[in-house]
């Protein structure tokens, strides 16, 4: 009889115990839902302090004994619990321990709460420590420390996948980080999102692909950004440099073109196929240099003339439509020059013997540059800081043999 006493009065006394710990965790739940009664109120915030302090003890006597250490419960209210607290402290040194225990509570909550019975705790808790790593990555950002802050900024970003701050912030640290792959990752996230800056992204997109020496899908975000939006400058821009670049002029120009069609009174879409046309010129230009044959070379500079003779014409378009559009007028001194230089080119090589020719070759290039000198003196008129306006006006001057003011010229090119 008394051992049988005994056994009964030990299962008694572990069954209070139990019992004790559960109301600690009772305990736990009605100090934390004091504390965010009281939290954000200035009248109350003492009292929010002393229920969060009192939630703490609580639950470390819960998370303390083995009858209730490893319940959902206990983990969830933890892992809510100290995130609070770790969001609420600003210092470093006593919060993070604080953040880490929170943020492994908060794993075994997830984990061992199988029926999402406690995840109005969890949730709160991701939201406390989400923002929290989020205020930390700012401060690893700003100091430098690229690496950490993609840490902290993927943390926030693991418990809100959608949040577009969360994915931007994660991106640009991976970017700084050189870790591309993964930034071109979080880039491409953000733009399935309803991000207000997406216009934006696609640009940092291309910049990233390039960077990683991926021209092909540089290319492609590009295309892809300027077709959702057909009115950005930039991404227009950035399209038609890397396709001038790429050897891709005979695309764009058609693109450009079917724009046009569309909106034939946009300014910018002449000027970039204004550009488009000098890059061909260009592009030709570079094929004469190194070729010797004499058919060849007839026909290479007939396609370069007609390249300039339509990037002028459109850039035309453009300045007619805004007569104050620097870019389009400095960019059409560049085109109208350039088969004026090439004829005074040819000019000089001709032979001493060759005196008449020489002299109707010079009067075709001085009609020529009296032509054209309005528009020259107009682009450095609106851009007076154009290497290429100022260079193209004194390139004029020199064919004048007015050296004078060549020499000016030379000397506000110099100064730039």
């Amino acid at each position: 009889m008394k051992i049988k006493f005994l056994i009964t009065g030990a299962l008694s006394i572990a069954s209070v115990a139990a019992f004790a710990q559960k109301g600690e965790l009772d305990n736990a739940q009605t100090e934390y839902g004091k504390f965010e009664t009281a939290r954000g109120q200035k009248m109350t915030e003492a009292l929010a302090k002393t229920s969060l302090t009192n939630a703490k003890t609580a639950i470390d006597k819960a998370a303390a004994n083995e009858k209730t250490a490893t319940m959902p419960r206990t983990y969830a209210l933890k892992s809510v619990i100290y995130g609070a607290m770790a969001y609420q402290d600003t210092v470093a040194s006593t919060s993070e321990p604080i953040y880490t225990a929170a943020a492994e509570a908060l794993q075994k909550a997830k984990d061992a709460d199988k029926s999402n019975e406690f995840k109005t705790y969890t949730d709160a808790a991701g939201q406390y420590l989400g923002i929290y790593s989020l205020n930390r990555g700012a401060k690893q950002y700003q100091s430098g420390n690229y690496d950490l802050a993609y840490k902290s900024f993927d943390y926030y970003r693991n418990l809100n996948p959608e949040d577009t701050t969360a994915i931007l912030y994660t991106g640009l640290a991976a970017v700084n980080s050189k870790n591309y792959p993964v930034a071109i990752t979080h880039y491409k996230k953000l733009l399935t999102t309803k991000y207000s800056k997406n216009e934006g992204v696609y640009n940092d997109l291309s910049n990233i692909y390039l960077t990683n020496r991926d021209t092909a899908n540089a290319m492609s975000t590009l295309t892809e950004g300027v077709s959702k939006y057909p009115s950005s400058a930039s991404l227009r821009s950035r399209e038609i440099e890397l396709a001038l670049t790429t050897g891709k002029q005979a695309e764009i120009i058609e693109k450009i073109q079917s724009a046009i069609s569309n909106s034939p009174n946009d300014k910018f879409l002449h000027y970039y196929l204004g550009l488009s046309y000098i890059g061909v010129g260009n592009g030709v230009d570079a094929k004469i240099k190194k070729t010797k044959d004499a058919a060849t070379l007839a026909t290479l500079q007939k396609q370069k003339a007609e390249a300039m003779n339509k990037a002028a014409a459109a850039l035309k378009k453009s300045v007619e439509l805004d007569s104050n559009y620097a870019p389009a007028a400095v960019s059409l001194t560049d085109a109208l020059i350039s088969p004026v230089v090439d004829d005074y080119n040819a000019a000089n090589k001709l032979p001493a013997n060759k005196a008449k020719e020489y002299a109707a070759a010079m009067a075709k290039v001085n009609t020529q540059m009296d032509t054209i000198k309005p528009y020259l003196l107009k682009a450095v008129e609106l851009d007076p800081k154009s290497a290429s306006a100022l260079t193209n006006l004194r390139n004029y001057y020199l064919v004048k043999k007015d050296n004078v003011k060549a020499a000016e010229l030379n000397k506000k090119i110099s100064a730039l």
